[in-house]
């Protein structure tokens, strides 16, 4: 029984002497379960140049996926999760739908009498709040029905968004001074069936409701690594040119530029290789029309036949790097609380997270 005690009193002072950095915590534990402490002499050496990248300054929060385990986090959980964020300098939390399918961040009364179902949290109010608290702006991520990827046809998300982004302004907009925008979750790739009107009838609608408050929307580039993700295939044959894909995006973004103020391209489905060139037309495209040109950093790994991990740091730095000398505004990533936190579920995503610090000497 006394060894009992004295481990368990061992035990809460070990977690109570891990330290909280000042502006959001540290990154590994200095100490493993094992008690083998981390020798402070020992650190690495980059023969890269430091910070040569563009920074992550803004993250998608993802509650709602259909791909990735949830964590089943709690307030706590998440409270020191964006201390995580804060410390590395995110200012934009993002959640990336307030609904899919069936299953929703917050009890919409709407969605609710359309059969779907009842969550035990509030997600978007814990947001607002968390985001107010560590002042960053949230920007609330549209309902995904569904319907689009079993139809191919955009247009059917516009008759739920019509309630769900009245609702959501009423709830939250209004109430909450770090509520800053809204993310048009569609998510395409090409020249997509009702995809321009469906943006701008949402966007006008976001705008509208909320004051003219900012809109970006985060398609993926139809690149050699735009596979089924629930299939076996790591790349394929048909991939857009660069040329096809700037004929298209000019039509797109020609026809939505009124109405959504930012594109951020997801940056894993083209080859390291071909990052400048598709992030030069994407820049290009962004000043003829006005809209600022973000990137979607994705710091988890599409070159692996496990779907999905934490990138490898360097797949995450060329990345960066490159949207840098391409002159992106701001960069995002795809998702910092699975694939870059220190608290994730995978224990790569907090190497990742102290890998970061160093390049960026954080």
């Amino acid at each position: 029984m006394d060894n009992r005690r004295s481990f368990l009193k061992k035990s809460v002072m070990a977690a109570a002497a891990t330290p909280l950095m000042a502006a959001g915590c540290k990154g590994q534990q200095e100490q493993d379960p094992y008690g083998i402490a981390a020798d402070p002499s020992v650190s690495s050496t980059l023969i890269v140049p430091k910070a040569a990248g563009l920074p992550i300054t803004g993250t998608f929060l993802d509650e709602i996926s259909h791909d990735i385990p949830h964590q089943n986090w709690g307030e706590r959980e998440w409270d020191r999760d964006f201390r995580y964020m804060k410390a590395i300098g995110i200012d934009t939390v993002i959640d990336i739908r307030c609904g899919y399918r069936k299953f929703i961040t917050y009890p919409s009364p709407y969605l609710l009498k359309k059969g779907c179902y009842m969550p035990s949290t509030d997600l978007i109010d814990m947001f607002c709040r968390l985001a107010q608290k560590y002042g960053m702006k949230f920007m609330l991520g549209l309902y995904d029905s569904g319907k689009y990827w079993d139809t191919g046809d955009m247009s059917y998300e516009v008759e739920s968004n019509k309630y769900v982004i009245d609702e959501v302004w009423e709830r939250y907009g209004s109430k909450y001074k770090s509520f800053g925008g809204w993310y048009i979750s569609g998510e395409i790739s090409r020249a997509t069936k009702g995809a321009i009107e469906s943006f701008r009838t949402m966007g006008r609608q976001c705008k509208e409701v909320s004051g003219g408050m900012p809109t970006f929307i985060s398609p993926w580039i139809d690149g050699k690594k735009a596979v089924d993700a629930a299939g076996g295939n790591l790349t394929k044959e048909q991939a857009v040119s660069v040329q096809q894909h700037e004929r298209e995006w000019d039509e797109i973004f020609d026809g939505i530029h009124e109405y959504v103020d930012a594109c951020a391209f997801q940056d894993g489905h083209i080859d390291y290789d071909e990052l400048d060139a598709f992030f030069s037309v994407n820049k290009k495209l962004a000043d003829k029309y006005g809209m600022q040109c973000w990137t979607n950093a994705e710091t988890f790994d599409r070159d692996m036949p496990i779907r999905f991990l934490p990138i490898k740091f360097d797949k995450l730095r060329m990345k960066l790097e490159a949207a840098k000398r391409c002159g992106y505004d701001k960069a995002i990533t795809f998702e910092f609380s699975h694939f870059m936190s220190p608290q994730s579920a995978y224990l790569q995503a907090g190497h990742l997270y102290d890998r970061y610090k160093e390049y960026f000497q954080l």
